[in-house]
């Protein structure tokens, strides 16, 4: 086993390449301990959430009041398209690269991640990924302009932009698929002896089979632009009526891919939730097999709803009925999940530090985006809601209170152990009611408004939407301005402050922790803590 052995020989060591010792930058291009590229992922996603944040920002300010104000109407559409690209392939994705692989090799008792170096290549292809889709902004034309699911013809007129976002959106899966690769040979090959794949913690097993979405899906999406490149330089008509081709199948082909990736974006916020939920309840998990069946259930499924996003393009009675009933399908092994959660809190001695506040927003208010899903499932009222403010809604109710609360209880709750320094309770804590009291102010107006009429993707609105825009927009900015309190708590705690012992999490106080030296905090659901009196 070549790669076990290069592993080996990488292991438990901060600052090695191939050659020995590294110091300064040189330990951060040649890296290729995991702990190290896990670390080098974070930062990376915490910029580039701030940099598809300002672009959110740009959005809401144009739409704070209806008119035309602050940017042109193409600038407009450059960042709602750029907003989602930099935030699902630059910001989400990477912070959960980044989670496993810190946390993969230490659960299941690896020395480090299979192939560190493709490891290190999968990381440093995504700074220039992201530097190529960034720079769009400054090329005649604009940035690309035709949304993140780059329809076409829409996206063909992107001008000297178009093959750039081609180009990036090609280098950003090459690292997915490489990453998702190296997660999927650790776990399967480098588990330590004793512990069975039902053994494993969740965590892992959310990454094993979000690894295996990878895998299937992001070649998958570098089909799909390939034949628009093609289209576009080659002359080929796949998209091209007048040539025999069919627009409404890029459609299908990127949603293929487009389906299964919002569960790339999910599934690993489900392992850290069911990682802390227990911890902080002094509970084991309730249903450990079942959880584990669900989000197996929940992954092959996503395979088979995918034009629920094309209820509007004229399919077949037939093919609207299926993809409406398959997609409400999704709902019961996720129903599963949530009532293991809630379940696993029964009567637990529950204590709510920063990471349990945080796991707990996840639960309720993904459950809120759970529930729009399945509105937005049922076909005759689709064609109501499709486009509209209602689906924007829906999916940042799923991605914000869900993938990014659920990184941001993972930061929370493996800070300690990273840095070896406690962050700032208060702070933390102040972080999170900011956070979850402006994600509602900013989201859950759109709901209002796209039941009202207004489209999705426009600058410019009715007077009828505009009190509600403006409540929507003051949300953003509040939401907005309480990650930096994110970013200062975290590079606070890398820096220094308060030892963290190994028993962090043990004792709970009316008035919040105590550092106490007892027992181990439960990192899955086979340690418990005793109960606390």
């Amino acid at each position: 086993m070549a790669h076990t052995h290069e592993a080996a020989h990488h292991a438990d060591d901060h600052s090695h390449d191939h050659h020995g010792p590294e110091k300064g930058w040189r330990r951060w291009v040649y890296a290729t301990n995991h702990k190290d590229i896990g670390t080098m992922y974070l930062v990376f996603s915490l910029i580039m959430f701030f940099v598809g944040g300002t672009m959110a920002l740009v959005i809401r300010a144009e739409l704070f009041q209806p008119g035309l104000q602050l940017v042109d109407p193409m600038f407009f559409n450059s960042m709602t398209t750029m907003h989602a690209l930099v935030m699902i392939f630059g910001a989400v994705m990477p912070a959960f690269v980044g989670l496993a692989n810190w946390m993969v090799p230490l659960q299941i008792g690896a020395p480090d991640m299979a192939l560190p170096r493709m490891n290190n290549f999968s990381f440093w292809i995504m700074p220039f990924a992201f530097t190529l889709l960034l720079s769009t902004l400054f090329v005649p034309g604009g940035a690309p302009a035709g949304g993140w699911t780059m329809y076409p013809p829409l996206v063909l007129q992107n001008g000297t932009s178009f093959p750039m976002l081609i180009f990036a959106v090609h280098l950003m899966g090459a690292s997915s698929i490489m990453g998702a690769i190296n997660v999927v040979v650790t776990i399967m090959n480098m588990r330590a002896p004793g512990m069975s794949l039902l053994k494993m913690p969740l965590f892992v097993w959310s990454w094993l089979i979000t690894a295996y979405l990878l895998v299937a899906v992001m070649p998958v999406l570098a089909g799909a632009v390939t034949m628009l490149l093609t289209d576009h330089y080659f002359g080929t008509t796949f998209f091209e009526a007048a040539g025999g081709g069919d627009p409404v199948m890029f459609q299908h082909i990127f949603w293929f891919f487009g389906h299964p990736e919002v569960y790339i974006m999910i599934l690993p916020a489900f392992g850290v939730v069911s990682e802390i939920i227990p911890t902080f309840s002094r509970k084991p998990l309730f249903g450990y097999d079942a959880m584990v069946y669900a989000t197996a259930s929940i992954a092959f499924l996503s395979f088979i709803v995918w034009a629920h996003h094309m209820f509007t393009v004229g399919m077949p009675l037939a093919g609207q009925l299926f993809f409406m009933l398959a997609t409400m399908l999704i709902a019961v092994p996720t129903g599963v999940k949530v009532f293991n959660w809630t379940a696993t809190m029964f009567k637990g001695s529950i204590s709510f530090e920063p990471p349990m506040l945080f796991a707990l927003s996840f639960l309720f208010l993904f459950t809120i985006g759970g529930f729009s899903g399945l509105m937005l499932a049922i076909v005759p009222a689709d064609f109501q809601y499709h486009d509209t403010y209602f689906v924007v809604a829906h999916f940042h109710y799923v991605l914000v209170p869900g993938a990014i609360f659920g990184i941001m209880a993972a930061v929370y709750y493996w800070l300690p152990k990273w840095t070896g320094h406690m962050y700032n309770n208060k702070l933390a804590t102040w972080h999170f009611w900011l956070s979850t009291i402006f994600v509602n102010v900013l989201f859950f107006p759109q709901h209002f408004l796209g039941l009202a009429g207004m489209p999705r993707r426009i600058p410019d609105y009715s007077t009828q939407f505009a009190d509600w825009n403006m409540v929507s927009s003051i949300g953003a900015f509040g939401f907005g301005l309480s990650q930096l309190l994110f970013a200062y708590i975290v590079w606070q705690t890398a820096r220094g402050g308060v030892k963290a012992s190994a028993k962090v999490w043990d004792t709970a106080t009316p008035h919040g922790l105590e550092w106490t030296l007892s027992s181990p905090p439960p990192y899955h659901s086979f340690e418990v803590a005793p109960e606390v009196k």
